[in-house]
């Protein structure tokens, strides 16, 4: 019996996927998808799914490598929780109505934000008085609030619930729209900040990174205001190769994090097989 965890390479307790310049990616072999990334991105590959049987139950174990930690490659994490699964799956479903997909958008936005401010979030320690006597706590620093990016307009839904995962939120508003003949974007609206302050965490929520115009944009407008790649995090429902590719190259040290990864991107720009346009799916129009 084989895992079936795609597209993974894990030294953390959550799976991630190790893009160029880095020679040591391992993809699983067990999804189309990995066979296609290796070919068209030319990544290395080697497997690392072992199954065996312990007291008659099924065990996957994976490898790891602390190098592919370093702080000068773009990771990928694809979290194999399955309730992201769930969501994906009710995403893709052409038969999905609005207002469910909507929903199934903004849930798998709260779950992959939670992956994203794990070992992220400023902290304040220190003791209170509980019921019961004195307690050692850890909250999470108010006078640091994490800054949300949602690309306009299907980034609205899935970043819906940001401010119920992360305590101290704010929200900057970046509206890009996409050619559909160049498929080049143009920004239409820009509610970002003359400049961030210092050490500024930065989340960029689009649903969709398929030819990575988009979000190679609003990230580029988010360094020109002082962010270091390593304080900014993406979120995304389905990422595709072209967008990745263009990621790894131009921000070593990003953080992605996918619901999904999926092989192709078609001639109009859309993820194939993906969910169709998640803004007009998201809200009817």
């Amino acid at each position: 019996m084989a895992c079936h965890h795609s597209l993974i390479y894990t030294p953390r307790p959550y799976p991630h996927l190790h893009l160029p310049p880095d020679p040591s990616l391992s993809l699983l072999p067990s999804s189309p998808a990995a066979s296609h990334y290796r070919q068209n991105l030319n990544f290395p590959y080697k497997k690392i799914c072992n199954s065996h049987t312990r007291k008659g139950r099924v065990v996957c174990s994976m490898a790891a490598q602390n190098k592919a930690m370093s702080g000068n490659r773009m990771l990928v994490f694809v979290p194999p929780h399955p309730l992201i699964k769930h969501w994906v799956s009710v995403l893709r479903n052409e038969q999905t109505p609005c207002p469910i997909f909507r929903n199934a958008m903004s849930e798998l936005g709260r779950l992959l934000m939670y992956e994203a401010s794990r070992d992220w979030l400023p902290i304040i320690t220190g003791e209170i008085q509980s019921p019961m006597g004195v307690a050692s706590v850890e909250f999470v620093d108010p006078r640091e609030p994490v800054a949300i990016v949602p690309i306009l307009r299907a980034g609205l839904a899935l970043a819906e619930h940001a401010s119920s995962i992360l305590p101290a939120t704010k929200t900057y508003h970046l509206g890009i729209s996409r050619n559909e003949e160049t498929l080049q974007p143009s920004v239409y609206l820009n509610k970002l900040p003359d400049k961030f302050p210092e050490g500024s965490r930065v989340i960029v929520v689009d649903p969709m990174l398929a030819t990575g115009g988009t979000i190679v944009a609003a990230i580029d407008l988010i360094k020109e205001r002082g962010v270091d790649n390593s304080q900014i995090k993406v979120i995304c429902a389905v990422g595709a190769p072209p967008a990745l590719q263009k990621l790894s190259e131009k921000f070593p040290g990003l953080h992605v994090y996918a619901g999904i990864l999926d092989p192709t991107v078609n001639d109009k720009g859309f993820i194939i097989p993906g969910l169709g346009d998640a803004g007009d799916r998201s809200f009817g129009t």
